[in-house]
């Protein structure tokens, strides 16, 4: 009960935030009497004002405003929230995925304790140099220059204080929304809240230990060792601990600043082609990717090569998948939708039960109109967004590896019509991924992998066994037990004629104020 009214407490307050920018739209789309809604607004508005920054903005720009207004959680919800066109529609979807992950700065001497609290030693023994102003803060976490002992240029990233704390509160909040939601709400099922939430906390707690991302800069730098193209910086991990990241400095111009681009030299067109080449290397030849290339992430050197930058939140997609999103992409650049459609009945994206030659005219009904552009203005990643809209019509599961590299290619798609609107990155990747297909699907190459794999059954079968035995002594000895939520579920059904506790409907009702 303690949470329940914790909880509430909260949200009351998430519900005045989002009344105050006009963000409580998505009760309407949810089927929610709308004079019901404005009640509800003018109930939370009692004591406050309108946001005068969503005064004459869109829907999903409100949202944005009220979603940044709460903190750090609702950041990364509404950053989660922007690959899930099927949820919230395309434009909603659009307005929510330019969010800023900005906050203000916290103070330096904090910075300076997390640092020697981390790792042992007096700033002044780890860095000759360190700048107290910060060059970034994000929501989880700040940057400063500094300079170490031997004279190298490195960026310090230290995570906030009580950051930890704090998100486990808000993500706590959130599961109880979702568990709300599923459980009183039955139309909400569709959306999978629960599973939206899982992923903004298994992207957050990756975010919160900082050896981990210096491991993925490090195998990304790997995978690149070769590319002159393409520097990944070099981490310090003699500086590094949970909290704390050192890394090699690099300098450069970020993507979005065209015209200092242009100025220095840089053809356009040229970087264009190269950023083709590095996403395809990235998703099909390593399987590895970089997941949140926004521009304040890729550096421009003065020779050219591009450099990453914050690698918290990346990206792995399994051969097996590749092979199938390879032979998708191909389908639809080529007009193949029959190809589409056995594509993703082979990946078992879509059930068994359900029409091939249906699916394939949806591609069509999807694929036709954006193909029917300008090459310029051809998006693959609106595509792939838009194929994600029939995910009820075809009883399809989300593929959560997808939707991150939906979110990659929209991105890079932005990043690239900036660089050099004439050029479209998709067609420069497209002889690279017919190549790749034609490598790696020949009769010797898919005996090769099917062989690999039985391989690594041979491996895990003794292990396989060992479990299966285990699993029959149990039930002999302790029979079948159901789960919790089962047994809750057989006695809800025995007590249909109940009514619901106060609380739990002031639930129900309050779920509506942040999650459809």
């Amino acid at each position: 009960m303690g949470r329940t009214w914790r909880s509430l407490k909260r949200l009351f307050t998430i519900g005045r935030t989002l009344a105050r920018h006009d963000a409580l739209f998505p009760l309407e789309q949810a089927g929610v009497n709308p004079k019901l809604v404005r009640n509800l607004h003018r109930l939370a508005m009692i004591g406050q004002k309108p946001a005068s920054e969503s005064a004459d903005k869109r829907a999903g720009e409100r949202l944005a405003l009220a979603f940044a207004a709460l903190g750090p959680v609702f950041i990364k919800l509404g950053q989660a929230l922007s690959v899930r066109r099927d949820l919230v529609g395309d434009d909603i979807a659009e307005d929510l995925s330019s969010l800023q992950d900005r906050l203000p700065p916290f103070p330096a001497s904090e910075a300076r304790a997390a640092i020697e609290s981390e790792l042992g030693q007096p700033v002044e023994e780890l860095f000759s140099e360190f700048d107290d102003q910060p060059v970034a803060a994000a929501s989880i976490a700040q940057v400063h220059f500094a300079v170490t002992a031997e004279d190298e240029k490195v960026a310090v990233k230290i995570l906030r204080p009580g950051i930890e704390r704090a998100f486990a509160q808000e993500l706590d909040l959130l599961s109880w929304l979702g568990e709300c939601a599923e459980r009183y709400v039955p139309k909400t099922r569709r959306l999978r809240i629960s599973e939206v939430i899982d992923v903004i906390a298994e992207t957050v707690s990756q975010e919160m230990d900082l050896r981990l991302e210096a491991a993925a800069g490090d195998e990304l730098r790997g995978n690149f060792a070769d590319d002159e193209s393409f520097h990944v910086p070099r981490m310090d991990w003699a500086r590094t601990g949970r909290r704390v990241l050192t890394l090699e400095r690099v300098d450069g111009l970020s993507t979005d600043e065209v015209e200092a681009i242009r100025a220095a030299g840089h053809d356009t067109e040229t970087l264009v082609v190269n950023m083709a080449r590095l996403f395809f290397l990235q998703v099909f030849r390593d399987g590895f990717f970089h997941a949140d290339m926004h521009p304040g992430n890729m550096m421009i050197a003065e020779d050219g090569t591009m450099q990453p930058l914050d690698f918290g939140i990346m990206g792995r997609i399994d051969r097996r998948t590749r092979y199938y999103l390879a032979e998708m992409l191909i389908g639809f650049l080529n007009g193949d939708y029959d190809r589409v459609g056995r594509v993703h009945f082979q990946a078992g994206y879509v059930p068994s039960g359900q029409s091939e030659e249906a699916f394939a005219q949806a591609a069509r009904a999807i694929a036709e109109p954006i193909f029917g552009l300008s090459l310029k203005d051809i998006s693959l990643a609106r595509l792939l967004a838009q194929l994600f809209d029939v995910t009820e019509r075809f009883d399809m599961q989300t593929q959560p590896q997808l939707l991150l590299l939906q979110k990659t290619m929209l991105v890079a798609e932005g990043v690239g019509r900036r660089l050099h609107p004439e050029t479209n990155m998709w067609e420069l990747a497209r002889p690279l991924i017919e190549q790749w297909v034609e490598d790696h699907m020949t009769p010797e190459a898919r005996a090769a992998e099917i062989a690999a794999e039985t391989g690594r059954v041979i491996e895990r079968l003794p292990a396989l066994i060992s479990d299966m035995e285990e699993s029959i002594g149990s039930l002999g000895r302790d029979g079948l037990k159901l789960h919790p939520d089962s047994v809750a579920a057989l006695l809800a059904r025995e007590k249909s004629g109940s009514r619901w506790p106060l609380w739990a409907a002031a639930g129900a009702i309050a779920v509506f104020l942040l999650v459809f």
